[in-house]
């Protein structure tokens, strides 16, 4: 068969996962969740994503802020959207859970006239599933007359057009109508005419995959052995049991006198904190294997690795690993029981899934307080003029973002918060401090428990962080200032913010080409990871060069380094600019007073107006971006990246 546009396409559930954020206890003692997307079908096109295969959803959204999240997050994550449906007269379907104990993961579905259960089958194009090797439908999306009639056309498409059909079984008792809302975690009701009409499905079946009590409801019988036979009986699919920390067994052909004749994929003994998504993990890493045509064993090993990966951590979709992670897994393997614990694991999760990639930013910072206030103070002391002052630095930005998607903004929330609740809608990229200005040691604005501060931020703003840092500093300083950079670092994985730590070294001591190396250097020996560096020019080629391989053996997924200005000249700034272009780790700049700090005294002073400060400010911004392109893309037309 040629080659065709996708690997996958997933047909059925989707929904909006609250997870409950407190461990051990009731759900309805909840106090707190965590938003996922969440559904079988939806969950596997993210792990097939993630895994490098070409995925795609057809299923349906509300016209709402949820379905929104659930379209932009697949498109986050490299799924194809285009036939991901906005159903007007419907909502997104929800469901609410939480972990209770190691065996008790109670949930409730809220689907009632929901949007992803009316799809049908004039949702279902034949070209677009002609475009896959293979489609997935999930035993849900056959537990209603609309949804059934969609998924068999579906499969009646994949049998014309030469796609192979994977068959999820997916049981939920609850979502046949056999067990009340509140036992939707039950996994097994035995039901006659669930059984049989499963039953149909299964001749038109590629593969099938499902665990011992999904084969029994399949089967109708809870002989596990039985069950397979039954199954085979009524197919030539490649049949796969899932047997939980056992692993998996698969059965290619004939069936073997004893179900552990079959091909076996052993299971990894790890630590079971949430086995709900571990299915769907285990489905993305088999068919990573399968869809390349890689030997039946490879693809337990895949998916037995995803299962392991996804059971150790909160939530189904966000905890499937990368393609990065499972490589390293297999080949490094953990000496923890409980992989969530595991540093370097973790590390290569976060940093290989994270929100939306960044290749470069050029950003106006405008993030300074205690000198706005030393502003506005020698003009009368109008500290509401601060603000309307950084609105006029903002629309620089956004004109500037017409032309250019790399712009971004760091503004604070003391007097700019304003901008930064504007920009929700402008997607630039948007970061804002969390020091205390001008504190050494370092404090948090908003007071010691910075956990609790970024708990209340936008899980898109980047949190900017800077330290008075120099190899020279006292033992006392040095200790004091790391323990408040590593507990920053926790509260940021914990809260999902990404870390851009700002080091300035040269206003605490001298400064030659290892100095800031150096620095970067102990913060990793410390075991902080920031998402990017905000660094002050290091003053050549030798400096760089140090920087870029200290980094680069630390922190090979480090997203990179912006150069900041420190409020020199122009001429100075732009000459550091077209440097740092040159040096393939450094993705951009974050510059503020060389391009404001001349006009906003003139404006607080009254000498100018609202349009002549947005105008000089925006041509000396348009200065720092060309230099910036033309360093970088010498040969890009127009020179914007």
């Amino acid at each position: 068969m040629a080659k065709r546009p996708l690997d996958v396409i997933c047909i059925g559930r989707s929904s909006v996962d609250l997870y409950g954020d407190q461990i051990g206890g009731r759900l309805e003692d909840m106090a707190s969740f965590a938003k996922y997307i969440g559904g079988c079908p939806t969950n596997i096109s993210v792990g097939t994503a993630r895994l490098g295969l070409r995925s795609a959803l057809v299923t349906r959204v509300g016209d709402e802020h949820m379905g929104r999240f659930i379209r932009e997050q697949l498109a986050r994550e490299g799924v194809d959207t285009s036939h991901v449906i906005t159903d007007p007269d419907r909502l997104t379907a929800l469901v609410i859970l939480g972990i209770r104990d190691r065996e008790t993961f109670p949930l409730v579905f809220y689907r009632e006239n929901c949007a992803d259960m009316a799809v049908r089958p004039g949702d279902i194009e034949p070209g677009f599933i002609a475009s896959a090797t293979a489609i997935v439908v999930t035993g849900t999306h056959f537990s209603a007359p609309g949804v059934d009639a969609a998924s068999r056309h579906a499969i009646g498409l994949a049998r014309e057009s030469g796609t192979k059909v994977i068959f999820d079984i997916d049981y939920r008792p609850v979502l046949w109508g056999l067990t009340g809302h509140g036992v939707g975690e039950e996994r097994f009701i035995a039901a006659d005419t669930v059984t049989a009409h499963l039953q149909t499905i299964l001749p038109k079946c590629d593969l099938v995959v499902g665990t011992e009590e999904e084969l029994h409801i399949v089967a109708g019988t809870t002989d596990t052995l039985e069950a397979v036979r039954r199954v085979r009986s009524l197919c030539d699919a490649v049949i796969v049991c899932k047997r939980g920390p056992m692993g998996c067994v698969v059965f290619p052909d004939a069936i073997p006198e004893n179900i552990d004749d079959g091909i076996q994929g052993p299971g990894f003994p790890v630590e079971v904190f949430n086995v709900l998504g571990a299915g769907d993990a285990f489905m993305s890493g088999f068919l990573r294997g399968w869809l390349r045509g890689e030997p039946l064993s490879r693809c337990c090993r895949y998916a037995n690795a995803c299962g392991a990966l996804t059971v150790s951590r909160h939530g189904c979709a966000p905890a499937i690993p990368s393609w990065a992670e499972l490589d390293y897994f297999l080949k490094v393997g953990s000496q923890e029981h409980a992989l969530r614990h595991d540093a370097r694991l973790e590390q290569i999760h976060w940093a290989t899934n994270r929100r939306k990639d960044w290749p470069e930013i050029r950003a106006l910072a405008f993030d300074h307080r205690s000198q706005f206030k030393e502003m506005a103070e020698e003009h009368g002391g109008q500290y509401s003029r601060i603000s309307d002052f950084k609105h006029l630095v903002f629309e620089v930005a956004k004109n500037a973002a017409e032309n250019d998607s790399a712009v971004g903004i760091l503004a604070d929330d003391m007097f700019a918060r304003k901008v930064l609740e504007d920009a929700a809608d402008t997607g630039l990229w948007t970061a804002r401090p969390i020091e205390v200005p001008g504190s050494r040691p370092l404090r948090f604005h908003g007071g010691a428990d910075v956990g609790t501060t970024l708990a209340a931020w936008p899980v898109d703003h980047t949190v900017k962080c800077l330290v008075f840092y120099h190899p020279d500093d006292s033992e006392d300083l040095r200790r004091e200032q790391e323990e408040r950079i590593i507990q920053l670092f926790s509260a940021c994985r914990a809260t999902g913010h990404e870390l851009l730590l700002e080091v300035i070294a040269g206003s605490a001591g001298p400064v030659d080409p290892s100095t800031i190396a150096a620095v970067i250097g102990r913060i990793y020996e410390i075991g902080v990871y920031p998402d990017w560096w905000k660094l002050e020019d290091p003053g050549g080629p030798q400096a760089w060069e140090r920087i870029t391989a200290t980094i680069s053996e630390h922190d090979p997924y480090c997203r990179g380094i912006l150069l900041l200005g420190l409020n020199a000249p122009e001429a100075d700034v732009i000459q550091a600019i077209v440097g740092a272009a040159r040096q393939p780790l450094c993705k951009g700049f974050a510059i503020g007073r060389t391009i404001f700090g001349e006009v906003a005294g003139e404006w607080f002073g009254g000498l100018i107006s609202d349009q002549e400060a947005v105008t000089r400010m925006g041509e000396r911004f348009e200065k720092m971006r060309a230099a910036w392109c033309e360093a970088r893309h010498p040969q890009k037309e127009g020179n914007i990246a």
